[in-house]
């Protein structure tokens, strides 16, 4: 054990010296600007949390309640020494550690209740610090811009913070501007955090996290280029301007920059803000529905996914003119593009886990990569015990100890899971990022495994398999035998959707009553 952490010391110390000192031209001193008081702070986080798991434990007998107890006291010191981490060496750090506190259900719930808060803490650069990006980027300062320039921002973020501006020409703007150091340190955070994760294998074998690196390091540049960004709202706006009540900010793209994006303003409440709802006349069932409805067309037919969907970039407003309610989707920065065969295959097995038909499940999650962990990876998927999954996770309602024994089992079955999330394939990883976020929403609006949002899912599960059998097929007679059958299928789907409105409403517990006098009667 000691041979391992002298390794885990000199693998930090390599980490050091291949950091280095790095200053940024901006003229402000800041102890964050010396790669080794970086290091030297997550080496320091690391080799505490590991000391802790190691020593805590060590005299506690397994599968004990002491032992529970003190493994829940562990994860909870852990998890506020690295939210403490990712605080004081903010950018990077404070991405992956979002990350990792919206993997509710996969991780202990000590490590995602106390890392959410850093949604809420990223850090801010003062107006210097942004006007220097600014002149940078665009060659004029905030004056020569703007009419008016908000200096606090409407929301920061972990690498850029949004102000609200007005044009010369009368235009009123969001203006997301990244903070400035965030370039030059994100390559060197994600060598330490490979270094650092590889190290604390060495300790603890059962440590299998390296796949929240290598996405890191896969996504990282792409959330640092705008004008991707950019690309991916115009590309999301096109694929589902079916939808009227969804609403993307126009980029203006004459003023926009690799670190300086300039779009439409547009406000609201927080999707997740149930009070701002009842204050508003909002339906919260409508913006569940039509959440769901969006995100079942991104993920199971076009195969291109917004996977950062927390309440600060999904918002809602009521149109005053037409009385419409509104889902605006901000931050484009981060999208998963699904291969056919993956979508596809994704696609099977949620038709299966809807049907609870257990030998499709089983050989549609082996095919993900699942192996045989295909009952955890089901659980994982759809967030319900394998009870519920067998049984038809459809016609069950998650109770509250369903819930407890989801977080438990999540805290007991790490290693296994750690396993799963290495062996899927890398798609799978943010899809199960953005089935969290989903669901933490769905949470706190009380709308939690509706009926409907199972039905949008088989809706767009049949169409995007119907059009692949089209695709595939040079009959015409068979390419209408598929079409008919995706038709009824679609039929049979609005046909049960009209039955539980009509279960549901007045009308229909008055028919109920009726029938059930009439069965009384003869």
């Amino acid at each position: 054990m000691a041979r391992r952490a002298l390794k885990l010391a000199s693998l930090a110390t390599a980490a050091a010296a291949t950091t280095g000192f790095y200053l940024y031209g901006n003229k402000h001193l800041d102890p964050n600007d010396f790669g080794v008081v970086r290091v030297g702070r997550a080496f320091a986080t690391t080799a505490v949390i590991t000391f802790d798991y190691l020593t805590s434990l060590r005299s506690v007998s397994r599968g004990t309640e002491e032992y529970e107890s003190v493994k829940s006291q562990v994860h909870l010191r852990s998890a506020e020494r690295l939210r403490d981490l990712c605080c004081a060496n903010r950018g990077t750090f404070i991405k992956v550690g979002q990350h990792l506190g919206a993997l509710d259900y996969l991780l202990p719930e000590e490590y995602t209740r106390t890392l959410k808060v850093l949604h809420s803490q990223a850090p801010q650069s003062s107006r210097q610090e942004i006007e220097q990006v600014i002149l940078e980027d665009l060659g004029k300062g905030i004056n020569e811009l703007f009419i008016s320039f908000e200096d606090a921002p409407l929301g920061a973020a972990s690498l850029a913070q949004v102000h609200k501006a007005v044009l010369h020409d009368g235009r009123t703007v969001a203006v997301k501007v990244q903070h400035p150091k965030v370039q030059t340190q994100s390559s060197k955070d994600i060598l330490l955090m490979e270094v650092l994760v590889s190290a604390v294998k060495q300790i603890f074998p059962d440590f299998e996290f390296m796949w929240l690196v290598e996405e890191s390091k896969k996504n990282l540049p792409l959330e640092l280029d705008f004008l991707n960004e950019g690309r991916n709202a115009e590309k999301v706006a096109h694929m589902l301007r079916k939808f009227d009540f969804l609403k993307i900010p126009k980029i203006y793209w004459e003023l926009s920059t690799k670190r300086v994006l300039f779009m439409e303003f547009m406000e609201g409440g927080q999707v997740n803000d149930k009070a701002y709802m009842e204050r508003n006349c909002i339906n919260v069932n409508e913006i569940s529905y039509n959440l769901g409805k969006m995100y079942s067309e991104m993920i199971f037919v076009n195969g291109f996914v917004h996977c950062d969907p927390h309440p600060g970039n999904v918002l809602v407003k009521k149109c005053p003119s037409t009385g419409k309610t509104h889902i605006i989707l901000l931050d484009h920065g981060l999208y998963q593009v699904l291969s056919e065969n993956f979508r596809l295959d994704y696609c099977r097995l949620w038709q299966a886990l809807i049907k609870s038909d257990m030998k499709r499940v089983q050989k549609y999650s082996r095919r993900l990569g699942a192996g045989d962990l295909y009952p955890l990876f089901a659980c994982m998927l759809t967030a319900r015990s394998w009870e519920s999954v067998n049984r038809g996770i459809d016609r069950l309602p998650v109770t509250k100890q369903e819930d407890v024994e989801i977080r438990t089992n999540a805290a007991m079955y790490l290693p296994q899971i750690t396993k799963l999330l290495n062996s899927v394939p890398r798609q799978m990883l943010l899809l199960l990022k953005t089935n969290d976020l989903l669901r933490g929403i769905e949470s706190a609006l009380q709308t939690r495994a509706s009926a409907s949002s199972f039905l949008n899912m088989s809706r767009c599960c049949i169409r995007a398999v119907s059009t692949h059998q089209r695709s595939k097929s040079d009959s015409l007679y068979r390419k209408a035998q598929i079409s008919i059958s995706e038709a009824l299928s679609l039929w049979q789907i609005n046909l049960y959707e009209l039955f539980l409105r009509l279960k549901g409403s007045q009308l229909g517990n008055w028919v109920i009553a009726f029938l059930s006098w009439m069965h009384h009667s003869s």
